[in-house]
């Protein structure tokens, strides 16, 4: 089929853009930076160009025509390319040349701001790609705010007003835990042995967990990295980056263990569809809940730690007199914290329904820019008890609103409910919940390849997850998991 041809074609153009982007941000030395920007600028144009064609565009109807149903595969694959070349394009040239233009200058303008914990010289920034975002919205087209437009290229088939159900049924239960656990961490949580643990040391422990849950290290490998990221670079080469911390080697291995979600999620989708949808993930959501699932339902239970400990303790000769019911207590910490990459999942989400509040109001106009920074820190006051010293640790501390990634955010919390309902939903298999009570994850993975990866894109993500665990997506699982851990 023509269309499934050149939807390859594309992929293989996206794909060597990843290479390039992975070594960007692994080995890429600091004098090539503005060589490579020109490198991604040229195969991002000429990825767009491709799949706004008008021989992608006849390709497309020419086999949405002869599509008989006959193949649901070939029939959802048809619907997702139809779904993807009518959003991209509805935008003009022109706009998203100025979307680039825009969102490059702001990230500039952003890491100076942040640097100097001055708002006022990013705003003028922000306010641009606000009136983007808009612009973008109402050509997308929306049912009810322009924020459904946006959280559609993030989260598709859902809805501004569905997400913002779940988070206010979650935001008193999410409040109550966190307070309770940070009170209770301030009184009996320890702190790790002292370092240093390694750097090797951290890497062979590393592999050993990321092989053992599952990663094949024969279409994947681990590197190292300032921000941790997984991209995939083929339908069978998985990059896996983590950095290291000598005081505490838990920040490596939590890093490569939530990286290795995501990766075990693009190794399991069906490899010889790469490039169309069924070869490809649903949503943020869905891809976040596996590496949350990994990271902590598995990661930080007691069943792992019952295995891992005796060997990381085997590899970090000063974990010896440190007990694991201590060890326990010191990865189940929870700390009120300004920053949310450093939170704890305790409080994390409190993070995520702070800012999707701000995005929302300021998307549909009722926030203005210039008041961005006082809303931020009463909402956090709000929410937390305190507030940011400086806009540094507030409003200026995430990098996605100077990218125009407005709508982003939700998917974070998104995914801790999918990993919690999914996990849950798992362990109905006496088969599955057996072999994790014995710290044995492979019938765990089996269980995520038959029921999320094996569907690629062909579900949207509320109907897989519905299909996956026999509800719509819930907080319930979620809530119940913190309330065992924390409380």
């Amino acid at each position: 089929m023509l269309i499934f041809e050149k939807a390859r074609e594309l992929a293989v153009i996206q794909s060597a853009a990843e290479v390039i982007g992975w070594d960007q941000e692994t080995y890429l030395p600091p004098a090539a930076a503005k060589h490579r920007a020109s490198q991604l600028a040229w195969l991002s144009s000429k990825a767009h160009e491709l799949a706004t064609s008008a021989d992608w565009e006849r390709a497309l109807e020419t086999a949405v025509s002869a599509d008989d149903g006959g193949d649901p595969v070939v029939t959802a694959n048809l619907r997702e390319l139809r779904r993807s070349f009518n959003r991209a394009t509805k935008l003009p040239v022109e706009l998203v040349a100025r979307d680039s233009v825009a969102s490059s200058l702001a990230k500039h303008a952003w890491a100076d701001a942040r640097t100097r914990s001055d708002f006022s010289t990013f705003a003028p920034h922000l306010a641009t790609l606000l009136e983007i975002a808009r612009e973008k919205a109402d050509l997308w087209g929306y049912a009810d705010e322009p924020y459904d437009a946006l959280l559609e290229g993030f989260e598709r088939a859902t809805s501004t007003a569905a997400v913002a159900g779940l988070f206010d049924v979650m935001r008193p239960a999410v409040r109550e835990i966190a307070a309770l656990a940070v009170a209770n961490s301030a009184t009996h949580a320890p702190g790790l042995p002292p370092g240093p643990y390694p750097l090797a040391a951290q890497q062979k422990f590393n592999a050993q967990v990321a092989a053992a849950v599952g990663f094949d290290f024969e279409a994947g490998r681990i590197d190292t990295t300032t921000h941790p990221f997984c991209t995939t670079l083929g339908p069978r080469d998985v990059r896996l980056t983590t950095r290291y911390d000598e005081a505490d080697f838990t920040s490596s291995l939590f890093g490569v263990l939530h990286e290795a979600g995501h990766g075990l999620y693009e190794q399991g989708l069906p490899s010889a569809d790469f490039g169309l949808p069924s070869g490809s993930s649903v949503s943020l959501g869905i891809h976040e809940s596996q590496s949350r699932l990994w990271e902590n339902h598995v990661g930080r239970s007691r069943t792992f730690w019952e295995k891992w400990y005796p060997v990381a303790q085997e590899i970090f000769s000063q974990l010896d007199s440190f007990p694991l019911e201590k060890f326990l207590r010191y990865l189940w910490r929870a700390e009120f914290s300004p920053i949310r990459v450093e939170a704890d999942e305790a409080t994390y989400d409190l993070h995520i329904l702070l800012r999707f509040g701000l995005e929302r109001r300021m998307v549909n106009g009722s926030l203005a820019v210039a008041d961005v920074p006082a809303a931020w820190n009463e909402c956090f006051r709000d929410l937390f008890g305190f507030a940011p010293v400086d806009d540094r640790h507030g409003c200026l501390q995430d990098i996605h609103w100077s990218m125009g990634g407005l709508g982003y955010f939700a998917t974070y919390t998104l995914g801790n409910i999918n990993s919690a309902q999914l996990f849950a939903a798992a362990r109905k298999d006496p088969a599955v919940a057996a072999a994790c009570d014995r710290a044995d994850y492979l019938p765990l993975l089996g269980w995520l390849r038959k029921n999320v990866h094996a569907h690629g894109a062909t579900l949207d993500p509320a109907e897989l997850m519905r299909q996956a665990t026999g509800g719509a997506p819930s907080t319930e699982a979620y809530l119940t998991h913190l309330k065992s851990r924390y409380l």
